[in-house]
């Protein structure tokens, strides 16, 4: 049986979080039409992207790569694991 040897990628809140501003900002739009095109109630999820204090969920995760036209993976930072 053959293994596969596998680094499990760790996701940097902060670093994802300046990306999302960056791709946001590159897109002309500010945090409140960001909010209306993902059909949230508010801002604060936005921000707390932003601010690295959490993740968007996977349906977001996918709204932000087509609104962004980038993977998923163009968005997601990831840490240097070694």
């Amino acid at each position: 049986m053959n293994t596969v040897s596998f680094k499990v990628p760790i996701i940097d809140n902060v670093k994802t979080g300046q990306n999302i501003k960056e791709l946001r900002k590159a897109k002309g739009m500010s945090v409140r039409e960001l909010k209306d095109a993902l059909g949230l109630s508010s801002l604060q999820a936005i921000y707390k992207w932003q601010w690295g204090d959490a993740l968007p969920d996977i349906d977001n995760l996918l709204a932000l790569s087509i609104i962004f036209e980038k993977d998923i993976k163009d968005i997601l930072i990831t840490q240097d694991v070694f």
